[in-house]
């Protein structure tokens, strides 16, 4: 086998200059059988023998053996290690070229698509694609297919292409979204095993097509576009696939704040909370992530969170804290913290909520769950900071929240750090008679000395740890902590600090210190 393989490389060589018709498409059977017995040691070999470069030269659009050498490029495509040497050699600008042509030939079509799929998960091959008019030709070949299997195969390549976003603009312009349209609404009553599988790719890839920038907007089309009408009658329909293409398209749609407050202004949010109320007991988990999600989107901008709060959203988000569910956990926390952001009202509602608070300090803990974990704590803190309540202050203390926020301000994120330090400075101003055990046993002096010597600390963390500091001696047993701990001298090094703010702050504090002392 070894050695006919080699007599046909050799062979392959000198016909492939004579173009002899019958020797030429010999030695590609040849190579073919090959192949089909075993890919990776014949394309090892094809690939030592330097005769690749001469199938590119053979891809010309009338030649008689053009299916035959697509065929062989396809096969050769499965090895990873060709992938890149058949892009370099510009394989798929010819091979797009070649489908345009012969779109009639079935065979060829069907080469070309494999050698497409194999080659398209590489991300080098995505730049050619996109200069290409391998959009316009793929939705071109889709429209004329009615069968299943070659639907299928079409779909394969899609995929993988419409994660680049030029290719998605391109395939948008080339009217794909309109053949996937028209699929769902084929299939959406089809309990057949195939229809439902295609179903699924149709509102799966159309989703993918919102996460351009450029392609969502192009079919928003200002909130009167025909796609975006047609993905909201998604939402309120009884197929679980479809609620949940639905529900991720409008996430998508809402990643800026034009959409966001058309999109509010104009119903979505009582179709949300309608999708979500038929998903609380036993509903599709992933049908809960992707409404929340949307709703959280859409809370972002400031006009939108008085309106998404007397419509209820927050009822309607709390039914589920008793999931148990990471990723829903994690976006009913991110939804409430986006809606409180300077809703006083609202974040004093919440934080007086106990069960709400005993399950965000239990969320703190969950330490296999980053995101819950890191969205617990900055609920916790957004709770004080938005309403500035006492009564909000109190119930932490009750649920045991305040050592989250002291750990919080541990956090190697200057943001996190910074939430937690303005929380437990509301909590030193307002309670600190209530919180003072807590705030001794989290050792917050001991961190606040650290941070403040640390030179890695940010500008806006030693001001606020300052700040803090100046707040906490008004507790007896805080201020001996301080005193023994010998602050003066870390804050007087800091009035010579580069950062203004940091240096007046480093003054107050240190005639508040000698003050008290």
């Amino acid at each position: 086998m070894a050695d006919n393989l080699s007599d046909t490389l050799k062979k392959l060589k000198i016909t492939a200059v004579d173009r002899t018709e019958d020797s030429l498409e010999g030695c590609l059977d040849c190579l073919l059988q090959a192949l089909a017995q075993n890919n990776m040691e014949t394309s090892e070999k094809i690939q030592g023998s330097g005769i690749l470069q001469l199938f590119a030269s053979l891809l010309i659009p009338q030649s008689f053996c053009t299916a035959k050498v697509a065929n062989i490029i396809a096969e050769v495509a499965k090895n990873d290690s060709l992938q890149a040497q058949l892009i370099n050699m510009g394989v798929i600008p010819t091979l797009v070229k070649l489908l345009g042509i012969h779109c009639q030939n079935a065979a060829l079509t069907e080469m070309c698509l494999v050698a497409f799929g194999n080659l398209a998960e590489l991300e080098s091959s995505k730049e050619q694609f996109a200069s290409t008019n391998i959009a316009e030709e793929l939705v071109k070949l889709f429209k004329k297919q009615i069968e299943h299997d070659k639907r299928e195969m079409i779909f394969e390549v899609l995929a993988p292409l419409a994660e680049n976003d030029a290719i998605k603009l391109q395939l948008v312009e080339a009217g794909l979204v309109e053949c996937l349209l028209e699929i769902v609404q084929e299939k959406v009553d089809s309990d057949k095993e195939d229809d439902i599988a295609e179903l699924k790719t149709a509102s799966d890839l159309m989703v993918l097509l919102l996460l351009g920038d450029e392609s969502m907007q192009k079919l928003f089309e200002g909130g009167k576009g025909n796609v975006f009408q047609r993905v909201l009658s998604w939402i309120p329909s009884n197929n679980h696939q479809l609620q949940l293409a639905g529900a991720l398209a409008i996430a998508n749609f809402a990643r800026n704040d034009g959409n966001c407050i058309h999109m509010v202004d104009n119903g979505i949010v009582e179709k949300l909370m309608d999708l979500l109320d038929r998903h609380v007991e036993d509903g599709n988990v992933t049908v809960q992530h992707a409404a929340l999600s949307a709703l959280r989107n859409l809370a972002i901008p400031v006009v939108n969170k008085a309106k998404m709060l007397s419509a209820g959203v927050t009822e309607a988000v709390l039914k589920f804290l008793k999931s148990e569910m990471p990723p829903v956990q994690f976006k009913l926390l991110g939804t409430l913290r986006m809606l409180i952001d300077a809703q006083a009202e609202a974040a004093e509602q919440l934080g007086k909520n106990v069960k709400l608070v005993e399950r965000l300090v239990e969320w703190c803990e969950a330490k296999d769950h980053a995101g819950v974990m890191g969205e617990s704590n900055r609920l916790l803190s957004a709770l004080i900071r938005h309403s500035k309540s006492k009564d909000v202050i109190k119930t932490i203390v009750q649920s045991g929240g305040i050592k989250h926020l002291v750990t919080m301000a541990t956090s190697e994120h200057v943001i996190m750090q910074n939430e937690a330090l303005v929380a437990l400075a509301l909590i030193a101003a307002l309670e600190l008679g209530t919180a003072e055990k807590d705030l001794e046993s989290a050792k917050l002096v001991q961190i606040l000395h650290r941070l403040l010597a640390d030179e890695r600390s940010a500008p806006e963390i030693k001001y606020n740890s300052m700040v803090l500091i100046c707040a906490l001696i008004g507790s007896e047993s805080l201020h001996k902590e301080v005193q023994d701990l010998a602050f003066l001298d870390v804050v007087s090094k800091l009035r010579s600090h580069e950062n203004k703010s940091v240096a007046q702050q480093a003054s107050l504090t240190e005639q508040r210190l000698t003050v008290e002392s």
